[in-house]
């Protein structure tokens, strides 16, 4: 199965932004903090979600329904802060569906570990803009499912699946850049 392809071929890359991310969230002592962080995920997700559009509705009717960067927005906003000076963000190239599923595997996989996140924000006194974070709630397996369901059907050669192997792969490396170019700018 594809999924199952893209978990074990991005194991490393995945553990490797997951790092940064949690480093991120073990120095968040303010709202100001996570406003920052939050600024990561946004200037990313509403990349990657541009770079996708044109090739997942045919693919993912509920794609429209899905957790998505206007959640990260609210968040921001919810904490005090604006979408203004965002850390520097490039997607991966995506030209058809398979990228195109390939890079939303990583964008809907992060919600799987966004409980997580949420603890240790509270943990740190972080007490609302969780939107984002919060996923599907108790839905979140389902949609899990769905997602990694519609993915399974599309290859169907050994071509297609590196191609969304590739890309998922670029996805988290180009997601690990962001949390890198936020440490410059600031």
């Amino acid at each position: 199965m594809l999924s199952t392809q893209i978990k074990e071929a991005t194991k490393a890359g995945h553990q490797e932004t997951e790092k940064k991310v949690v480093l991120r969230i073990k120095n968040i002592s303010s709202n100001e903090d996570y406003v920052e962080l939050l600024k990561c995920f946004y200037a990313y997700f509403t990349t990657v979600e541009k770079a996708i559009a044109p090739y997942i509705n045919s693919v993912l009717p509920d794609y429209k329904e899905r957790r998505n960067s206007s959640y990260i927005k609210a968040d921001i906003e919810e904490l005090g802060g604006s979408i203004d000076k965002l850390p520097a963000a490039t997607a991966t190239d995506v030209n058809d569906v398979l990228q195109a599923m390939g890079a939303l595997y990583v964008l809907e996989g992060s919600i799987m570990g966004g409980p997580f996140i949420v603890q240790m924000l509270q943990k740190k006194g972080i007490e609302k803009g969780f939107s984002f974070f919060s996923g599907y709630g108790a839905e979140s397996g389902q949609k899990w499912a769905s997602f990694t369901a519609a993915l399974n059907i599309l290859p169907k050669t050994e071509s297609d699946n590196a191609k969304a192997v590739d890309a998922a792969r670029e996805t988290f490396t180009r997601f690990g850049d962001v949390f890198e170019a936020a440490l410059i700018q600031a």
